[in-house]
């Protein structure tokens, strides 16, 4: 008898070094001597542990270099031997060379001649470096067609597992498509090792060649009725993909339904089972992959919907939380019932789940149920602002992710009844943020309370509040709408004035803008700050303030080192005004503006000099030049981050209930020469006018006039009030500037046909997941105005960012184009837009020209449009 425990007791290798062998015979003996004959005649090489050492020994990378280089000259001179024994032994330590980031590419054929080989360690490894070193790109791949074809017929489960890992890792299209069938085979094996491996190889030949799809459906779905985990979770995970890729074979699958919540089901109430158990939990691996398909089969599927609302439930209520492998299975429940049409209770308890995540300790966990709030919220508003004071919470928390997505979260969350609280809280996190939050922060705090302001008194503590704690990191938007604020509200400007004073009379070089609206406010009415009366409840009045002491802090302002070219603009400016606001102190006026006639930059010096003239030359005119500017136009700030739709509010104009409103009343500007159009267009460098009336997000509204009229311009319509019934139901698509004659603008416009939905709704653009439709009304109180309502569909998978939709119309008709209900619009979510047209004498003759922008997943997108085709809605 032999003992297995002696050492070097023969000279046949370890894989044939066994007692009793079947295929021992003649040819295995004979090629077991030559072998051995081999290893006396030439030495055994350096074993890979061996190599390992050495160039972890090394202490340069020269050094390392070196260690290399000999070892791979080495394997040179060995692959050059037909017969090599150590072929195995050079595959494996060239593998780790190159894993290193050395060249290796010169073992490819190596690796060829190791999977023809009869033996498995030998295919192991070969298997092994062609995975590694092969790609389609090599010419080599195309010679392992036939060697994986010969394995994936092997009666050795084991050498069909490795054939199947290599084509699904390295497979080309062509590949694919020859080997697809034999896949398919396999995967009907009565073996379920090879099952799951064929599985796997089917679920990567799709995700190469999609249209090999119908091959796999019939193997496919018998896979579910499988007992064996390992081939469940490989089946539900190709049924995902071929679900995600194809429409009809989503519709296909929806049957299986049922099928996947008796699984999960069992998955549930299961016993202890130390086979699949994770932490407690049966087989996780397997119900995330499950909730994952459920969800694609569920989403905007009522019938399919229903049939998993009661087993989710089960699974949020049933799922220990205490333990991460809990909280996975139950943040993938959280996403199949929002995503599906559940029901309203069914999708608070899943915002409750996410609540509890919000109290945990784990930081990623925290970040997690943050990031998957801001995507529900929109959904069901009411359910998260539940816990609000959780999410406030977050702000304080040290990691900057967290901070990040908690005050997105918080701004979405703002409404008219929590504004106040809101805004409070988040004013506080903004004196103390970082600075790479406080320009966003306080651009959505500006449009948050733009939108929800209980009164304009609040409005304007809340501004002034934002300039102070963001400093010079407040963004020019916020100016302009803090300006406009000001000018729009005559019963707060004296109490502006006065707030701005105290604010300038402090070091103000680290705020800016603040500097700037605050020169700009006493510029205009800084008669009220010397003259008039100081509102009841300003905190801090000034005392004996005298025309000299403006003066001298204005001086100060001026020749700071430390403000901006743009603050001393903003100065320099006020400063002039303010020699027609006061009674005296012109002449020290005067001396300080013409200082900056010699001043070293060129915006100053010349402001100064032509501000000088106003003092001299111009004299007679500075009254009448310097007056008060009316009140403004809406100025809405353009904020990056994240601001709720409507936040569970419908109406977003929010009148004063405290303090009276003036509101001045729409005024008509006769702007000449102004290129409204080509500014709708985009473009500023063409020299041609326009006379297309543009209505901004308020009332007030722009004509515009000019011997071109709008018409010409667009180089396809006319002013003559002809209607030609042939081009009804169309709609024109820009080609930007192609010019086919003297017109600029010619064959800017190609048309498209597109049919009108109804008599009264009409889609004027459906392009790139985007569709936008216009329902058309008609008011009985105003039947000379038309009234079209907008609405925007996103029928993509990604949110569209800055959305912002324009129009133009002829200047016979006035347009009024009210605020949208959002400028972000979610997967399947929706923004609606009213616009109002006026003078409607004759709807035959209105063409609107549209200008949609919008950012997606690949950037910025800016499409036009135009309509022309609106229907007579007295005749219906």
């Amino acid at each position: 008898m032999w003992a297995y425990d002696t050492e070097d007791w023969s000279v046949l290798p370890p894989e044939l070094n066994r007692r009793f062998n079947p295929a021992f015979n003649m040819a295995s003996i004979k090629q077991a001597f030559n072998e051995a004959v081999e290893r006396v005649r030439m030495p055994a090489p350096t074993r890979l542990r061996d190599v390992i050492r050495q160039i972890r020994a090394a202490r340069t990378a020269h050094e390392e270099r070196t260690v290399v280089n000999k070892e791979c000259a080495y394997i040179r001179s060995t692959f050059r031997e037909e017969d090599s024994v150590w072929r195995c032994r050079n595959i494996a330590k060239l593998l780790y060379i190159h894993m290193l980031g050395y060249p290796a590419h010169f073992g490819q054929l190596e690796c060829l001649k190791l999977i023809a080989s009869p033996r498995f360690t030998d295919k192991r490894i070969g298997y092994l470096g062609a995975m590694l070193l092969l790609d389609e790109r090599q010419d080599v791949h195309l010679l392992i067609t036939n060697c994986l074809k010969n394995d994936l017929n092997s009666s050795t489960q084991f050498v069909i597992g490795l054939a199947l890992c290599t084509l699904g890792a390295i497979a080309s299209p062509g590949m694919a498509r020859d080997l697809a069938a034999e896949v398919e085979r396999l995967m009907k094996s009565p073996n379920a090792y090879i099952r799951k491996k064929a599985a796997l190889c089917a679920f990567r030949i799709i995700k190469r060649v999609p249209e090999l799809m119908e091959m796999f459906l019939p193997a496919t779905r018998s896979l579910l009725t499988e007992k064996n985990h390992g081939v469940l979770i490989t089946g539900v995970t190709l049924i995902t993909e071929m679900c995600e890729n194809s429409v009809d074979t989503l519709n296909h699958f929806k049957k299986i339904v049922p099928n996947l919540v008796r699984i999960l089901k069992n998955l549930i109430l299961a016993g202890y089972s130390p086979e699949h158990d994770v932490s407690g939990v049966s087989d996780p691996f397997l119900q995330v992959k499950i909730l994952r398909l459920l969800r694609i089969l569920g989403k905007n599927d009522i019938e399919s919907s229903e049939a998993m609302n009661d087993i989710l439930a089960q699974v949020a209520t049933n799922t220990e939380t205490s333990k991460n492998v809990g909280n996975t299975i139950l943040y993938e429940t959280v996403l199949s019932i929002m995503d599906i049409k559940s029901e309203s209770g069914l999708r608070v308890l899943a915002i409750n789940i996410l609540g509890r995540f919000l109290l945990n300790n784990d930081k990623n966990i925290r970040y997690v149920a943050l990031n998957t709030l801001l995507k529900t919220v929109f959904i069901d508003t009411s359910a998260v602002q539940r816990h609000r004071s959780t999410i406030l919470e977050c702000l304080k928390d040290p990691d900057v992710s967290i901070r990040r997505r908690a005050m997105e979260l918080s701004f979405s969350l703002i409404n008219t009844s929590n504004i106040r609280n809101m805004i409070k809280e988040l004013l506080l996190f903004l004196e103390k943020a970082d600075p790479e939050f406080k320009a966003q922060c306080s651009s959505n705090i500006v449009m948050s309370a733009e939108r929800y302001s209980p009164t304009k008194r609040w409005h304007l503590e809340t501004l002034f509040k934002v300039l102070v704690a963001a400093g010079n990191y407040v963004r020019d938007d916020v100016v302009a709408c803090t300006i406009q604020l000001i000018s729009e509200t005559q019963a707060q400007q004296s109490y502006a004035v006065y707030a701005l004073w105290q604010a300038l009379e402090n070091d103000t070089f680290d705020k800016q803008p603040l500097t700037q609206v605050a020169t700009w406010c006493i510029g205009e009415y800084g008669d009220l700050l010397l003259y008039g009366t100081p509102p009841d409840d300003i905190d801090k009045r000034p005392i004996n303030l005298t025309e000299d002491d403006v003066i001298d802090v204005y001086q100060k302002l001026l020749w700071s080192t430390q403000n901006t070219i743009v603050t001393k603009q903003y100065t320099l400016l006020s400063l002039t005004k303010l020699s027609t606001r006061f009674q005296q102190g012109n002449e020290k006026i005067r001396q300080i503006i013409d200082t900056f006639g010699s001043n070293l930059n060129i915006e100053l010096q010349q402001r100064g000099t032509e501000f000088s003239q106003l003092f001299r030359k111009y004299d007679n005119l500075r009254s009448a030049l310097l007056e008060r500017m009316p009140p403004m136009e809406t100025a809405k700030p353009q904020a990056n981050g994240i601001i709720g739709m409507i936040n569970g509010d419908q109406d977003n104009n929010i009148e004063d209930d405290k303090q009276p409103q003036i509101e001045s009343q729409p005024q008509q500007q006769q702007l000449p020469n102004t290129n409204a159009l080509l500014d709708l267009l985009g473009t500023t460098d063409l020299n041609t006018s326009t006379t297309s009336t543009i209505i901004n997000n308020n009332s007030n509204i722009i004509n515009t006039s000019n011997s071109n009229d709008l018409l010409d311009l667009l180089g396809g319509l006319d002013l003559g009030i002809t209607n030609d019934n042939n081009n009804t139901g169309q709609i024109q698509t820009p080609q930007l500037f192609q010019s086919t004659g003297n017109n600029q603008l010619d064959g800017l416009l190609n048309t498209n046909i597109i049919k009108n939905e109804s008599i009264n709704n009409m889609t004027v653009l459906d392009k790139s997941g985007l569709k936008i439709t216009f329902r058309l009304e008609k008011p009985a109180e105003t039947p000379n105005t038309l009234e079209v309502n907008m609405l925007a569909v996103n029928l993509n998978d990604i949110t569209l960012t800055d959305f912002l939709f324009q129009a133009a119309v002829p200047r016979i008709f006035q347009l009024q184009v009210l605020p949208p209900s959002s400028n972000i619009i979610l997967p399947s979510g929706q923004v609606t837009q009213v616009l109002k047209v006026s003078n409607l004498s004759n709807i035959s003759a209105l063409r609107m020209r549209l200008r949609i922008s919008y950012n997606g997943d690949s950037g910025p997108v800016l499409e036009q449009t135009e309509v022309n085709n609106f229907p007579n809605i007295d005749s219906q």
